[in-house]
């Protein structure tokens, strides 16, 4: 989740904003919502052989390995004040709390569901965008595409040809996980001027890793059970080309040509997702699960307009 959590991070950055986006930049933006978009299959697959928790704790032990090399390297200073410790404390503990919520969702529901679930994120920091950051409103424009992306994660309950019980549940944890996340997106947009997003982005990720491999410790069955290619490229995919490369590429990307045009793109992360858990995993492309991505789309499509 931390190359989509850079999506969020980056959207609170004072940049100045260019008016078009040139073709190779936009065919890579292209291509890293896609890469967003596919990974939460890379999740599933990983979960065959190491438990849900631990997966996590991996995946962002590694990616914090990456950015600190990268932030190091590219003379990025990691120190942090009084003040900053502490907001970070607050940052972690949303985050701690989302990546844990969102993978054990993910490990009942399937990755169809979870990515169209997950994208409702922008929706809900919106709503508390409008409550808690001056000057953010809710305009009728981006209150329609709510509502769209509110009937687009209904539409998954009536999804009958593969909701159950644990799928349900599954669909429900991720829904509090986004809950959170939105929670941690807003309270970052009104902590980031004075907090470097690097610090925002590495910090959390050191203080939730300890605590994700303890609870798989404690809770997965079996931390590592098995490794073969599959579960060692998604883990790869996970780790490193989600959120180490594809973290540091969009925020070069939003420093470049700002955060307006780069965030049109990010309604490709849903259709990529549910394309690559129909290929890749199997899963059933029910009219529900056309339905929702249509809805989602369309929402984010609305909220993403310019002049709202």
């Amino acid at each position: 989740m931390t190359g989509e959590r850079a999506l969020w991070y980056c959207a609170s950055m004072q940049i100045k904003e260019n008016s078009q986006l040139p073709l190779k930049a936009s065919l890579f933006t292209v291509f890293l919502s896609t890469l967003f978009g596919a990974n939460a299959v890379a999740v599933k697959i990983t979960f065959n052989g190491i438990g849900v928790f631990s997966c996590a704790g991996l995946r962002f032990g590694l990616a914090a390995i990456v950015i600190s090399i990268w932030a190091v390297s590219t003379g990025r200073s990691l120190r942090v004040n009084r003040q900053q410790a502490y907001r970070l404390l607050v940052v972690s503990f949303l985050f701690t709390a989302q990546v844990a919520l969102f993978y054990t969702g993910l490990s009942r529901t399937t990755a169809s569901h979870g990515i169209l679930i997950a994208n409702f994120l922008p929706f809900v920091v919106l709503l508390l965008a409008h409550f808690f950051i001056p000057g953010e409103r809710v305009t009728i424009r981006k209150a329609v595409g709510i509502v769209l992306g509110f009937i687009g994660v209904l539409v998954l309950v009536f999804d009958t040809q593969v909701v159950d019980a644990s799928v349900r549940s599954g669909d429900f944890i991720i829904f509090c996980a986004v809950l959170f996340w939105g929670t941690n997106a807003v309270y970052i947009k009104r902590i980031i001027s004075s907090t470097n997003p690097v610090l925002v982005t590495l910090y959390p990720m050191l203080l939730a890793v300890p605590c994700l491999l303890l609870a798989g410790w404690f809770f997965d069955n079996g931390m590592i059970r098995h490794v073969d290619l599959p579960i060692g490229l998604s883990l790869f995919y996970q780790s490193f080309i989600t959120a180490s490369f594809g973290y540091i590429a969009w925020n070069t990307l939003v420093s470049e040509y700002g955060t307006a045009l780069i965030h049109s793109y990010v309604f490709i992360m849903p259709v990529s997702g549910v394309f690559f858990g129909v290929v890749l995993l199997g899963e059933p492309l029910t009219l529900s699960l056309l339905g929702s991505i249509i809805f989602i789309v369309l929402g984010i499509a609305i909220i993403n307009q310019k002049n709202g």
